[in-house]
């Protein structure tokens, strides 16, 4: 239990069953199939495949216990999903996901839900699988933007929203007709406000650095909106949102989910600083410091 609140600290074991009573009894209405992961609560339309469902729970157990020993690598954000009610839901497919009423468990307040379609995950054919983006969105928005809103908080000013702005060239409330030339960060739907491009950028800079975009198919893929697709070049061309993830005190994942969670058989690469970004920097012939490294100031966390 961390400040009052109670934590499934068990491993999770991904069995389906059926949604539960009590508070979330308001989900019985439009799922049948219900898993939960550290506290986490999933949920599955009844036409949802129960692999892909699990599949799902599992990339969702690999982002939170990186290392897979069992336990969550951070805590605090795990605290923090929990107590806001974070939720992932799965649906067959786009239109079903769209014939939700939202409403009805909104108005018993589920707000932070993130939604997966069936046939996304885990396509298959050398497919992209969508999960890997929608179970971070979860993760990110809900648990590191409130955990720590000074440094990954989705508004103007945070450390995160201050590398987005430089991603983009320049800071945009709303997406910009064009954007500037030589900006690496592009999206350009522009239903996605200000905290859903910030969402969706720390979502590239992670998933680039742990190698989810470096295959040469999704290059052409993803060019119109996100330029940085591996480690090296988020390392070079951006290198304060790269310091910011791989800052061990945020406990970020190190390792891209291969949906297969093996309690006890640690994958222990976690946590490891990025030599190049923390060696002291050295003085010119004339005594002045180098500017070659740019370093970013975490303030410590503010938890809700």
């Amino acid at each position: 239990m961390i400040a009052g609140i109670a934590l499934h600290a068990a491993p999770p074991d991904f069995k389906i069953g059926p949604v539960p009573g009590g508070r979330l009894k308001v989900f019985k209405k439009q799922f049948t199939q219900y898993t939960n992961v550290f506290g986490i609560h999933l949920f599955a339309t009844k036409d949802s495949p129960p692999d892909k469902f699990r599949h799902m729970a599992i990339i969702l157990a690999e982002y939170l216990d990186n290392d897979e020993d069992g336990e969550p690598d951070n805590p605090m954000v795990i605290k923090t999903m929990v107590h806001k009610d974070a939720f992932l839901m799965m649906t067959k497919n786009e239109r079903a996901m769209a014939r939700l009423d939202h409403d009805v468990f909104q108005y018993k307040g589920f707000h932070h839900g993130v939604g997966q379609f069936a046939t996304d995950t885990k396509p298959g054919n050398g497919e992209f699988d969508a999960t890997l983006e929608e179970v971070l969105h979860l993760i990110t928005s809900i648990g590191y933007a409130n955990t720590y809103p000074k440094v990954f908080g989705e508004h103007q000013g945070s450390i995160l929203a201050q590398c987005l702005d430089r991603a983009r060239g320049g800071q945009f409330q709303r997406v910009p007709r064009k954007y500037p030339k030589d900006a690496w960060f592009t999206y350009d739907d522009r239903t996605c406000d200000y905290p859903c491009q910030c969402t969706e950028y720390i979502y590239w800079a992670i998933t680039s650095v742990l190698g989810a975009q470096e295959n040469p198919r999704r290059h052409e893929v993803i060019q119109h909106e996100w330029r940085l697709y591996n480690r090296e070049l988020v390392r070079t061309r951006d290198p304060h949102i790269y310091k910011l993830i791989t800052d061990p005190e945020y406990k970020l994942p190190s390792r891209l989910p291969d949906g297969k969670y093996t309690l006890g058989k640690s994958k222990s690469s976690l946590f490891k600083p990025d030599l190049d970004l923390i060696k002291p920097r050295l003085k010119d012939r004339d005594g002045r410091l180098s500017s070659t490294n740019h370093p970013v100031n975490s303030p410590k966390p503010t938890h809700n």
